[in-house]
């Protein structure tokens, strides 16, 4: 096949553009700076794409946007991880449609932030929207495939914390887990959907094939874990304690509104559409995904 892919760049993208490489399919990167081989140029913000070089494509893989844990959320920033969103998502599904040889599938990330902040209740795909920003920027940035939808299978990919080493909520952890001052978070009740990055990849390339597929999935281990289990876990692998606790308000001290919404808000996903499709967890448990990233 040749497939589309926009965040190439990032914690996903770097992951799976090596995978479909080895599995014989072709790669078209689109890029915002000068485009090489293999890439096409856009840019959200212009409005700007290189419809010529997408016609011809089998599959897109949508990944951009501005990361949402990088930096305090003051209004610039919150308008940015929005905007990047909704106007590329927009933009990408729009030029799609627009092609004479349309892509079979869509696929489009979203996050279980959608749900927002739910404490204990179990939500699958047909669970409504939560309140707060994650959940309105995920409600838009879902609403932003509606271009495409009309001729084009769409999946809409609800990720939940991927986990690597080298990226993403699991890297900024270490440091103190390291020191042996990492801790529960808050109450430590709240619940965190988790997913291994090889799964992740996994799951992609398995949605691409299943044609029966479309709409929202929760892209999310079948054994989410409340944020005192985690941080034990983790400990027990890193063979560290886990006995200084980090209030809430320390936390929102530091992070401000990002606290509350991403590490002290509580979504209990679970993976209903990708159970029911038959996809096999590489890493279904917690130990087992840490174990393997840290080789333990």
């Amino acid at each position: 096949m040749k497939i589309l892919v926009t965040g190439s760049s990032g914690l996903i993208g770097s992951a799976l553009l090596p995978f479909l490489s080895a599995q014989d399919h072709q790669v078209l990167r689109l890029v915002r700076g000068a485009p090489k081989e293999g890439e096409a140029r856009w840019n959200p913000a212009e409005g700007f794409i290189e419809q010529d070089k997408l016609d011809g494509i089998d599959a897109a893989v949508h990944l951009a946007g501005e990361s949402i844990a990088d930096g305090r959320w003051t209004t610039a920033k919150k308008a940015r991880i929005l905007n990047s969103r909704v106007k590329g998502t927009h933009l990408l599904a729009e030029t799609l449609a627009k092609l004479d040889h349309k892509p079979s599938v869509l696929l489009s990330a979203s996050a279980v932030g959608f749900y927002g902040n739910r404490g204990a209740a179990s939500l699958d795909e047909s669970s409504s929207a939560g309140s707060g920003f994650l959940a309105e920027v995920s409600r838009q940035w879902e609403e932003s495939t509606g271009p495409a939808a009309a001729d084009i299978r769409v999946v809409k990919l609800r990720f939940g914390m991927v986990l690597s080493p080298v990226g993403g909520a699991l890297k900024q952890m270490l440091p103190p887990f390291k020191m042996g001052v990492g801790g529960a978070i808050g109450n430590g009740r709240q619940y965190w959907s988790w997913i291994a990055l090889d799964d992740v990849v996994g799951v992609i390339h398995h949605l691409m094939a299943s044609e029966s597929i479309q709409g929202p999935v929760n892209v999310a281990s079948p054994n989410p874990i409340t944020n005192c289990q985690f941080t034990k876990t983790l400990g027990r692998v890193l063979r560290r304690p886990t006995i200084v606790p980090v209030p809430a308000f320390a936390i929102r001290l530091l992070f401000g509104e990002m606290a509350d919404e991403l590490l002290l808000a509580s979504a209990r996903a679970e993976p209903k559409k990708l159970v029911a499709s038959g996809y096999q967890f590489l890493h279904p448990h917690l130990e087992g995904a840490l174990r393997q990233l840290f080789g333990r």
